[in-house]
């Protein structure tokens, strides 16, 4: 018994040494780390003082404080930053779906400002700004140099007041500028239509109305149509949707989908991840789904669309979408202010990131630029000549008048599909491939 004490002692004592080696050299590593960030806490405090006392011009201590945390935050990502408390104000009105500007969505890149989408019926989408466009100046003031914040404060002015943008654009030659009046932005989160048989859902951003305004307007457009029967298929819109809130992206993303993951995201510790799962219920009943996308798809509208075509409930058409899987977390601080920081990257169901890369469309579709009509000089092409204009030809007798309806019906939806892709190329393809699995008719 006594030779099993000393060895149960000299056992713990041997254990305590072990122990000790260990992790003696792990905090003398800890406390070095530590007073190295002191030291850098105790220059940035000298750096403010000498400023303080030495600037050629008296400083406001608040703003240089407020624009060192900003600095430190922007250093992060393009998409982190710290929001005074008229910006935090600002922020919250958006996601309620009404504010101020020129209507443009924007990020950085290389030190100029992105446009990462013009949203539809705000003055930037009526003068005529691209997603992807470059804006170097305002008012003859270049942007090089400023914080995103700074150059966004540039742009906001009283409603109906005028702002030049000068604007770099993919293709053309020079830059060129664009005289843009600033309105009030009322954003209509969701705008519907039916075309021919198709439902078309125009999602125009993620606010806190987006899901409900979707749903109602969903049924709007069935009860429209005498009945779900007579729906073949429904677009749902996100091109140049610039994102916003994530719960609503899950939401319109529940909506079609009858069960599988949704969206899972992962901060910097595993504990920090999060993962989000369909309930079941499609509000469509299983139509047929085409989502629309192009470069001003961001963010929620990546997680939407990534979602339905992972789940191969959506054929995705159109260009590659924007490319930010980041999760932003807006986090309220003393004085009404606000830090925006990136907290983690999203992921679509089948374990892959977006960030940076953007998602994939299964059909590309490009979005042909309008055309002047005297740039292509060309006359229009004659009708070409078919058995019915040829004289004498025989009538097709073995048609019903109801035959011939159905006939003429098809044909003038085809002619409006036609016509459409003057107007909206991408829109109308679609629509096409709805009609194409309609003709299918059910798929088992």
């Amino acid at each position: 018994m006594k030779k099993f004490a000393i060895a149960a002692v000299t056992g713990s004592v041997l254990g305590l040494l072990a122990t000790t080696q260990i992790a003696g050299p792990l905090i003398a590593q800890e406390a070095s780390r530590n007073a190295s960030v002191y030291e850098q806490l105790d220059l940035f405090g000298d750096i403010f003082e000498r400023i303080r006392a030495q600037y050629v011009e008296e400083v406001d201590e608040a703003d240089l404080i407020e624009a060192a945390i900003n600095g430190m935050l922007t250093s992060l990502d393009p998409h982190s930053s710290y929001l005074s408390p008229d910006d935090a104000a600002d922020m919250r009105v958006q996601t309620r779906g009404e504010f101020g500007g020129l209507g443009i969505e924007v990020t950085q890149e290389e030190g100029w400002v992105k446009v990462v989408s013009p949203m539809d019926g705000t003055p930037a989408d009526a003068a005529g700004i691209l997603a992807g466009d470059f804006i170097t100046a305002v008012d003859g003031e270049s942007l090089l140099g400023l914080t995103l914040d700074e150059a966004v404060e540039l742009m906001r002015g009283p409603v109906g007041s005028e702002i030049i943008v000068t604007v770099v654009r993919e293709g053309e030659s020079e830059p060129f500028d664009v005289s843009i009046i600033r309105d009030t932005i009322r954003l209509t989160a969701v705008r519907s239509r039916t075309e021919g048989q198709s439902v078309v859902l125009r999602l125009v951003t993620f606010s806190d109305q987006t899901y409900p305004s979707m749903e109602e307007q969903f049924l709007e457009q069935v009860e429209e149509a005498g009945g779900i029967e007579n729906i073949n298929g429904v677009v749902l819109d996100l091109r140049n949707n610039p994102g916003g809130l994530l719960n609503q992206a899950i939401m319109v993303s529940d909506a079609f989908l009858e069960a599988g993951e949704i969206v899972s995201t992962r901060g910097r510790n595993p504990q920090d991840g999060d993962r989000f799962n369909a309930e079941p219920g499609d509000i469509t009943g299983g139509l047929p789904l085409v989502v629309l996308i192009n470069g001003g798809s961001a963010s929620a509208s990546e997680i939407v669309a990534g979602a339905l075509q992972d789940h191969r409930r959506a054929i995705v058409v159109g260009t590659k979408s924007f490319g930010k899987g980041s999760v932003q977390t807006l986090m309220p601080l003393p004085g009404d202010g606000a830090m925006r920081l990136t907290t983690a990257r999203y992921y679509t169901p089948s374990g892959r990131s977006i960030q940076s890369l953007g998602i994939q469309p299964d059909i590309i579709v490009e979005q042909p630029r309008p055309r002047l009509q005297d740039e292509t000089g060309e006359e229009e092409q004659p009708r070409l000549r078919s058995e019915a204009d040829l004289r004498g030809a025989l009538n097709n007798d073995s048609l019903s008048e109801d035959e011939i309806r159905q006939i003429e019906e098809d044909q003038a939806a085809a002619e409006a599909t036609a016509a459409l892709r003057e107007e909206d190329y991408q829109l109308a393809y679609a629509l096409d491939i709805l009609r194409g699995l309609s003709a299918l008719g059910p798929q088992n």
